[in-house]
């Protein structure tokens, strides 16, 4: 209170304070306490100010020390001086910094030259010392008019640069020496008592946002997991139990018409468990006899891989690799009841890859599946436009490529116009018939497929360059807590 009151005696001595660090009777305050009770005296509409950024240059202690001893330079000539046959080579490093620092300082400025193994003076008398003029120049004044001497003198590190803060303050229209303590609160005892008419309350601040209150927030994946669940359920999906990480080789791999030696089944690629090692056969023996059949020697219009194909191979445990899995399990219940269907799934998945900005070893994948009887090429095609449609990705371009479990295959490319190229953002094609009609599917009803990563339409929605920003240990929570829940519209045209 001690402050504000000298605060508003010298603006009312002055008129105003153009700058309180030239001005007496404020420029020893420290400058915190100064802004604090300045901004209590602003609140109280007594007084406005606004902030005065100075710069000012300050000498390092090494140059302080060559305030008192002179530079390196000079008292290095001073040593050469004084060697009437020459100052030696092996006696520099005996004077330290001094010789380290100062010669070749002394030879830059063609005070001294080199006769065999000795140093030599080329003047008659030791010249002003230039370097201490311009730091008792910046002591006394806090800056130097000479800008290339003023670099210099940074360079060598014996000057840094301070900002000084000050205040310019002037009076308002209700500006007054004494200080009165506004009410904040009306309350009831000043009500009964009818006290409220006399006093005088601080006007409502409403600019000011209210404290925000503590909540658990989202992570951006399920915020843009939550917008494909929404879009998957708006076109007729249901979506597929996707909660078991872990299954036999059988359901991750043979039902889906990967051979057993392909490479994606390698320790490099999958994870594979170590307890239990293997798990249960399926229970439906003729499925499984069928899948055999379809490996080895081909069955349902299939020539197969023409390899012996072993149960202890499919029934390893593994971390599953895609949700295809769970899709393959689905399916093979529909063969109970065949009728048409939509169905999708968005879960995690793991793969043995090593960690880079774009990839992890678990990430996530949204899956659909579409059953229709004599449903074509042609109909994927125009569901995945319709599909990727609503997320706001349209002019979709198709590629032809290879999946073991789908024929004909087609990966799904949109244009980035943040990258300004194509890019894919999908794989899809139609389930083989040898893999539905091993499951007891008729013929006829044909099964559509596509899939994509959540990861990556995420990192393009909330612009984050490195997966790792993402998921993990450097994720930032403000970055959680402070985007908004995911609109997949204009992130690709």
């Amino acid at each position: 209170m001690d402050l504000q009151l000298t605060i508003l005696k010298t603006v009312d001595k002055y008129n105003e304070v153009d700058n309180t660090l030239e001005c007496p009777e404020l420029k020893s305050f420290d400058i915190n306490s100064l802004h604090s009770n300045l901004t209590s005296l602003w609140s109280k509409e007594l007084i406005n100010f606004e902030k005065i950024e100075t710069e000012h240059w300050e000498l390092l202690p090494e140059a302080k020390d060559f305030l008192k001893n002179g530079s390196h330079e000079i008292r290095f000539l001073e040593e050469v001086i004084k060697s009437i046959d020459g100052l030696k080579l092996s006696d520099v490093n005996k004077l330290g910094p001094v010789g380290k620092l100062g010669q070749g300082k002394a030879f830059k400025n063609g005070w001294i030259s080199k006769n065999d193994d000795k140093l030599i003076s080329k003047v008659d008398k030791v010249p002003e010392d230039s370097v201490v003029k311009y730091l008792k120049e910046i002591e006394e004044t806090g800056k130097l008019s000479d800008k290339k001497e003023l670099t210099e003198l940074k360079k060598r590190k014996l000057i840094q640069l301070n900002k000084i803060v000050g205040y310019k303050i002037t009076k308002t229209d209700k500006f007054q020496v004494e200080i009165v303590n506004l009410e904040t609160d009306i309350t009831s005892d000043m009500i009964i008592n009818n006290e409220w008419s006399d006093k005088k309350f601080k006007p409502y601040n409403f600019n000011s946002e209210g404290v925000y209150p503590s909540s658990g927030s989202l992570h951006p994946l399920n915020k843009v997991r939550e917008e494909f669940r929404q879009i998957f359920f708006s076109m007729g999906f249901t979506e597929m139990p996707s909660n078991q990480y872990v299954d036999t080789g059988f359901w991750n791999f043979d039902t889906l018409y990967v051979p057993q030696q392909h490479p994606a089944r390698d320790l490099q690629d999958t994870f594979y468990l170590k307890d239990p090692v293997r798990g249960d056969e399926p229970e439906d023996k003729e499925y499984m006899k069928n899948v055999q059949q379809v490996h080895q020697e081909g069955k349902y219009g299939s020539i197969g891989y023409r390899y012996p194909w072993k149960l202890e191979e499919s029934l390893r445990m593994v971390l599953r690799t895609h949700t295809t899995a769970i899709s393959a399990s689905m399916l093979k219940q529909l063969a109970d009841d065949p009728k048409p269907c939509r169905l999708f799934s968005i879960d995690r998945v793991f793969r043995n890859e090593a960690v880079d900005a774009t990839h992890l070893a678990e990430f996530h994948q949204v899956e659909g599946v579409m059953a229709g009887y004599d449903i074509t090429l042609g109909d994927l095609i125009g569901f995945m436009e319709d599909f990727f449609g609503k997320m706001g990705v349209n002019g979709l371009r198709f590629k032809a490529a290879y999946n073991p479990y789908t024929e004909p295959s087609m990966e799904i490319f949109a244009y980035h116009k943040t990258l300004k190229k194509w890019v894919e953002i999908g794989n899809s094609g139609m389930f083989r018939p040898e893999m539905l009609e091993s499951m007891g599917l008729p013929k006829n009803l044909r099964v559509l497929g596509w899939g994509l990563s959540l990861e990556r339409p995420t990192m393009i929605k909330y612009n984050v360059s490195n997966i790792r920003e993402l998921l993990g240990h450097k994720v930032s929570l403000d970055f959680i807590e402070t985007n908004p829940a995911a609109r997949l519209d204009e992130l690709l045209v």
